[in-house]
């Protein structure tokens, strides 16, 4: 059994997600969300009649703070944490992860993210593409799919896919965006992945922002046009040596623009700003086109 829970991320419903899954060895949780959302987290789990400390594996997909930030805290109690060799480590130390978030959310850190300790190596597995862990009659199958980030894994359990980022945003009945936060945004990668997803035999995605996918299909073809929209909406600013300033505010009503015509209220607007923040989009496909084209303008 799957278990969708909202982490109200900075008191915003269904930005931030995690999954509880049962199995008949126990409870395994994948994503563990930012460890300033812990408590709502450890309170959803005890509300289900669970407790934290029962949770042995940590699936993440990746160890951006949003999805891996308290990871350490159940390690702590005992679980094993399953991350990409790349993520892997940065969680042994989270020093260099930690300094970057900090440059980006100076005072706000602590509010949004919490603390991230150091996961001692005997409570982590690298885990290698293809790879299956198995806990009771429960297969988790490791996926590797680039794109948002080098060290992202889709984790496959029967017929669903927990798809972390790889499958973009989207907030309930709203439209799906994809999340291009600096530094690995590469939209090759991301492709290829999108056509690795589409060849896995799949009944449901379920994304961390937010919710679960049942027309697969659909839903990534949209998302790829979606970025690939975005991408050749930034190029032209990159190729006149825009400032990230001078384009954020632009993009920003580009984004919100978007969603409302698409249907979507104030309070959508929210939800999608908190789990996908457009400015990041601005840096992460600023610095995309940098790395690919370099300093050949076109």
């Amino acid at each position: 059994m799957i278990h969708i829970i909202d982490l109200e991320f900075q008191k915003v419903k269904k930005a931030i997600g995690a999954f509880l899954v049962e199995t008949r060895n126990g409870l395994a949780l994948i994503e563990t969300g930012p460890y300033s959302t812990y408590p709502m987290l450890k309170k959803a789990i005890e509300d289900k009649g669970f407790n934290v400390e029962d949770i042995k594996h940590v699936f993440l997909t990746h160890i951006h703070l949003d999805h891996a930030g308290a990871a350490w805290k159940f390690a702590e109690m005992g679980a094993r944490v399953y991350v990409h060799p790349v993520g892997y480590k940065h969680l042994l130390d989270p020093s260099k992860l930690m300094d970057s978030a900090k440059r980006i959310y100076q005072d706000a850190m602590e509010s949004l993210w919490g603390e991230m300790k150091a996961i001692p190596e005997k409570q982590m597995k690298s885990i290698d593409h293809g790879t299956t862990i198995k806990v009771g009659d429960t297969t988790f199958k490791a996926w590797h799919t680039p794109g948002h980030a080098t060290h992202h894994i889709a984790w496959q359990v029967g017929k669903a896919l927990f798809a972390g980022d790889v499958a973009g945003v989207k907030i309930e009945k709203g439209i799906v965006m994809p999340p291009c936060p600096p530094p690995d945004i590469n939209i090759e990668d991301w492709q290829r992945s999108i056509r690795l997803i589409k060849s896995i035999d799949l009944e449901v995605m379920y994304l961390t922002h937010f919710g679960k996918v049942v027309n697969i299909t659909r839903h990534l073809n949209e998302l790829e046009k979606c970025l690939l929209d975005w991408a050749n909406w930034i190029k032209p600013y990159w190729e006149d040596d825009a400032s990230v300033a001078e384009v954020v505010p632009v993009f920003q009503k580009y984004v919100a623009d978007t969603l409302t015509a698409a249907g979507i209220d104030k309070d959508g607007l929210l939800r999608y700003e908190m789990a996908n923040p457009s400015w990041m989009s601005v840096t992460g496909l600023m610095r995309y086109w940098k790395k690919k084209v370099g300093k050949v303008k076109t």
